[in-house]
């Protein structure tokens, strides 16, 4: 293989730099940098190594060829160069002693070339490596030119990716918080945390089988679990009856969608808008005799549709304060009855041909 004239070059970072200062999903950007990389150097394979400072491991998930990886932090070159935080390159690995054999026999893979650099944030702090391995040109060894080229990606894409990280601990945390409150709002029903779970797998599944992107099966799957936050300020007397509600106490208690819609819909957050919709819409339903807006068919937003399936089907399907679990054949035959009617028909079909795998969910997340 050739290595790469000045126009190639060239042309190769216009093609990437914008596509790598628009991506702000760190997957998304790691495997840019990684094929950015291979291709300029002429390497077989490209890795972006991270730092996870409260495990002290390097890890990847990006890597050409391999799947996700995690050794510890002093481990091989890729450590030597986050302890040093110096820039490494070998073209004789087998002999060199900062270098770990145990991933080549892991994977199979033969190591005959190798440098990395270090990773560092807006700060200066080093948070990973960026790793080249096997020179594919004639020569099959890397050269000073290759680290130049390298760093310089490197340096471009170092503020994308830190902000990537960054990004990415924020929806962490707010999944976490998110979860959190719904568990505490279950706690006051005498729900387990598990519910909200289940709920959040369910309507994580349909989605996706329903067509929805992965984007939204997984905001789906982070807000569904809010969908009963207004019980917060329903009264113990009326959420924790054993027995059946009166009229009155059911009025009352059908007011929880209108109060979580309150509680979430000034958020500019998009979990949190999400969550007000399903806390707004979750007992609606298509024949347009729910609450609390009486909205029918598709005047019902998708995410409510989908946590109506998801709440009924556990709620059904589990023990309550006021009633025991239905067997699963009972509960099925009710999405059978109410398919058109309380349900999204087109998406209880789905929830029908695919059961088991509901099943399953429930099964593996048991209280």
């Amino acid at each position: 293989m050739l290595e790469l004239n000045s126009d190639q070059k060239l042309k190769l970072l216009f093609d990437y730099v914008g596509k790598i200062a628009d991506e702000s999903r760190l997957d998304n950007l790691l495997m840019l940098m990684a094929d950015l990389g291979r291709e300029l150097i002429v390497a077989d394979r490209c890795t972006l190594w991270l730092y996870d400072r409260g495990n002290n491991q390097l890890w990847t998930k990006v890597a050409h060829g391999i799947p996700e990886i995690r050794i510890p932090a002093d481990t091989g070159i890729v450590g030597h160069v986050l302890n040093t935080q110096e820039e490494y390159f070998t073209n004789d690995p087998y002999g060199d002693q900062n270098f770990n054999c145990e991933v080549d026999k892991e994977t199979g893979y033969i190591t005959k070339s190798l440098l990395a650099l270090p990773l560092f944030d807006n700060e200066g702090n080093i948070f990973g490596a960026y790793q080249a391995v096997n020179k594919m040109s004639s020569s099959g060894e890397f050269t000073k030119e290759d680290f130049g080229t390298l760093k310089m990606v490197a340096s471009y894409s170092e503020k994308s990716l830190t902000n990537a990280i960054l990004n990415e601990e924020i929806e962490k945390t707010q999944k976490e918080i998110i979860f959190l409150m719904a568990e505490i709002g279950e706690s006051r029903s005498k729900e387990t945390g598990n519910h909200v779970k289940r709920v959040a797998e369910v309507s994580a599944l349909l989605a996706g089988l329903y067509g929805m992107g992965q984007d939204e099966i997984e905001l789906i799957k982070m807000a569904s679990p809010m969908h009963d936050i207004g019980k917060v300020a329903i009264p113990d007397s009326i959420l924790l009856k054993p027995g059946k509600l009166t009229d009155e106490e059911f009025e009352h208690m059908k007011e929880h969608t209108s109060i979580g819609y309150r509680l979430l819909k000034n958020s500019d957050r998009i979990i949190i808008k999400t969550s007000s919709i399903i806390a707004h819409e979750h007992h609606e339903k298509w024949n347009g005799r729910g609450y609390p807006l009486g909205l029918k068919g598709e005047e019902i937003h998708p995410y409510g549709r989908i946590t109506a399936i998801a709440d009924v089907f556990d709620a059904l399907a589990s023990e309550r304060v006021y009633k025991p679990a239905w067997p699963y054949d009972k509960v099925r035959s009710l999405f059978e009855e109410e398919k058109g009617h309380h349900f999204d028909p087109v998406m209880t079909q789905l929830f029908l041909d695919n059961f088991q795998d509901f099943v399953d969910i429930l099964e593996n997340n048991k209280d």
